[in-house]
């Protein structure tokens, strides 16, 4: 079995990329072949809206017709048993690159029938991961899950019951005075990741060992 990791996040080795990196950990614990790729080193475009990947009998019926730096990356999806994706919240949603590989990952499978129907091959586990400077309260009055659960929504459509962690709290960078940031106390993001960080990280392994598993037995 192989898990792939989709890290949406322009950083390498901070929030994100660690939740991921513990994920790909998580599964090779349990013998899965584990891989995470970051989507800001590839060079590509979202959704040209051309509609190849919609016509019914067609080459690239669906499958994204667009070929760049994305394709092989759309093709190890398309053959993963396991899919996780991250990406941090910005202007309350994810990542621009990570908008543009969902729209060209998921759309094409997406059949236009009542009820909606997916093109992809078959179930496999698949997961979301979040991270955010916003506390849980703050996040909750500002109705971000509203949008996650779009997000999660057409995820399960095409690939099959999804599941979420959500980080709050994150620590953005070492010194928020000096980027003119007044609405955080960096003193407490830093207690806060030495405290409750290292337990998402936990998390993250525990999510990447149960994406082995089928759904009847978590």
């Amino acid at each position: 079995m192989k898990l792939l990791a989709v890290n949406g996040s322009p950083r390498k080795k901070w929030n994100t990329a660690q939740l991921l990196e513990s994920v790909v950990e998580g599964a090779k614990s349990v013998g899965m072949e584990a891989k995470l790729v970051h989507i800001y080193d590839l060079e590509f475009k979202g959704c040209i809206s051309c509609f190849s990947c919609k016509q019914v009998g067609g080459a690239s019926y669906g499958r994204c017709a667009v070929r760049d730096g994305l394709t092989p990356l759309l093709d190890e999806v398309h053959n993963a048993d396991a899919l996780v994706l991250g990406s941090p919240l910005y202007f309350m949603s994810e990542t621009g690159e990570m908008r543009s590989f969902l729209e060209r990952a998921c759309y094409p499978y997406i059949c236009y029938r009542d009820p909606p129907m997916t093109l992809f091959p078959r179930e496999i586990r698949n997961a979301f991961i979040y991270t955010m400077d916003q506390k849980e309260d703050h996040a909750m009055g500002m109705r971000l899950l509203d949008h996650l659960n779009t997000i999660k929504f057409y995820m399960e459509l095409v690939f099959g019951p999804c599941e979420f962690q959500i980080c709050y709290d994150t620590l953005q960078c070492d010194d928020y005075k000096a980027h003119g940031n007044v609405l955080f106390d960096g003193d407490a993001k830093k207690q806060r990741r030495e405290e409750v960080f290292p337990k998402d990280i936990e998390q993250a392994f525990e999510l990447g060992a149960d994406m082995a598993l089928p759904w009847d037995e978590i």
